[in-house]
């Protein structure tokens, strides 16, 4: 059969292998094996340890395409703006001037010469210096941007951090009370086989049980979701690990006077400062449109033969000034600066526009933040512990008989939705502090 013929020569084949192994080799493999039980143990312990923001906050900023993509994209700029300020590259003429086609050769004309020379141009005015400060002020503008996307990755990293919490904080809550439910739901029963209660409270007690199932899979769905947002800026194996038990300690903000002066030193608010100097550079060298370029020229021109005397012909020696005229600068120059002009205008009211737009969002998160700090003081003194003295108050009544199953089971989901909602309402006023935080810099 073939089973023990293949069994066979598999401990051949292990004889055979074992016989050539050495000492060495055998420490060797028991050294490979230890490290591979380190690195799973080690792995298994990182993806064990609970994810911080703080920690996915660095994660995220440490290989952030759209960083990294801007950063370099400054640096690239920067370069550019070096090249700019440069003369153009110098030219070589070389050529033969006014050599005989018909007859005779290179000495037998007087003016027949091999020309050698060197032609440099000159921009106009300054332009090499306003290209090379407008390119200076866009790699600042770029600059700036990269500091910006980084408080919008660290802010978006943060969100996404507390979604993953809050969804993970409601499905332990409904895993709490779907455990009282299923006891509830088994006393009930009891109750009803001896006949204490009727059928109607069994069927109520199984449809809030079923209705707990279904709000877990939904919890479970927003769970995944928001994990998924968070693979996005962490990658999938730090999204999977489990979260801090606790939530960051995120308690004051800057009061909102201070926080409206600092919008002014915004990253965002730099990088259009540094648009609108880019462009206040575009309208100079279009001015310098209206200036002539300049161009130097000197050749030499060798000559061969002899004059009539038997002396030597002379070489020649040309020396040029070439400029342009810019004379019809109505459909040209006038054009460009009239554009330049309209793309300085722009940039101003770009630069208004962002600053109305983050003044607005500041004051909007700042109301957030105070009304969603009142409405948690008020449900943690007030409707929290209100809702627990109500449950039990519905459950001492039921087992009085003084109240029906239908109060102990409202009672007891009213107060399983008010605690979600709690946990809401921190989660929701940590991301307005996030978001304080990505417009104050801090």
């Amino acid at each position: 059969m073939p089973y023990p013929q293949g069994t066979a020569s598999r401990n051949k084949l292990f004889q055979s292998a074992t016989t050539r192994l050495t000492p060495w080799s055998i420490a060797l493999y028991f050294l490979l094996f230890l490290a591979s039980v380190f690195h799973a143990g080690s792995t298994q312990a990182a993806e064990a340890v609970p994810l911080s923001t703080a920690e996915a906050e660095l994660i995220a900023l440490a290989d952030e395409p759209g960083f990294l993509a801007l950063a370099e994209s400054a640096a690239a700029v920067m370069e550019q703006s070096v090249a700019a300020g440069q003369l153009p590259d110098p030219q070589i003429v070389l050529g033969m001037q006014n050599f005989p086609i018909q007859s005779g050769g290179f000495t037998t004309e007087g003016m027949s010469q091999a020309v050698i020379g060197l032609r440099q141009a000159f921009p106009r005015g300054d332009t090499r210096k306003l290209k090379t400060r407008r390119l200076e002020s866009l790699s600042s503008g770029l600059t700036a941007d990269t500091r910006d996307r980084a408080r919008q990755v660290r802010l978006a990293t943060r969100r996404a951090w507390l979604g993953v919490y809050y969804w993970e904080h409601a499905r332990k809550l409904v895993l709490e009370s779907h455990a009282y439910f299923s006891d509830l739901l088994a006393i009930t029963r009891s109750l009803y086989a001896v006949g204490s209660r009727n059928q109607q409270d069994v069927l109520r007690a199984e449809i809030e049980l079923s209705r707990l199932d279904d709000r877990l899979i939904e919890i479970d769905r927003q769970v995944k979701d928001q994990r998924a947002r968070l693979a996005q800026w962490i990658g999938a194996a730090h999204a999977a690990r489990p979260l801090d038990t606790d939530l960051p300690a995120w308690s004051q903000v800057p009061n909102l006077a201070e926080l409206t002066v600092q919008l002014d030193a915004h990253p965002a608010m730099f990088a259009a400062d540094a648009r609108i100097a880019a462009s206040e550079s575009s309208v100079a060298l279009a001015n310098e449109r209206y200036k002539p370029a300049w161009g130097l020229e000197a050749r030499l021109g060798l000559r061969g033969g002899e004059l009539a005397n038997g002396n030597s012909r002379s070489d020649f020696a040309t020396v040029m000034l070439t400029f342009d005229l810019p004379l019809f600068h109505k459909n040209r120059q006038d054009r460009i600066l009239a554009s330049a002009r309209h793309q300085k205008r722009s940039s101003l009211a770009a630069r208004t526009k962002l600053a109305r737009s983050l003044r607005q969002e500041l004051a909007s998160e700042y109301a957030r933040w105070i009304e969603l700090s009142r409405r948690i003081g008020v449900y943690r003194e007030r409707i929290v512990p209100q809702s627990a003295e109500l449950s039990a108050a519905a459950l001492a009544a039921y087992q009085t008989n003084t109240a029906d199953f239908a109060d102990v089971m409202r009672a007891y989901i009213h107060e399983l939705d008010t605690r979600i909602e709690h946990a809401e309402l921190q989660t929701d006023r940590l991301r307005s502090y996030a978001a304080i935080a990505a417009l104050g810099g801090f």
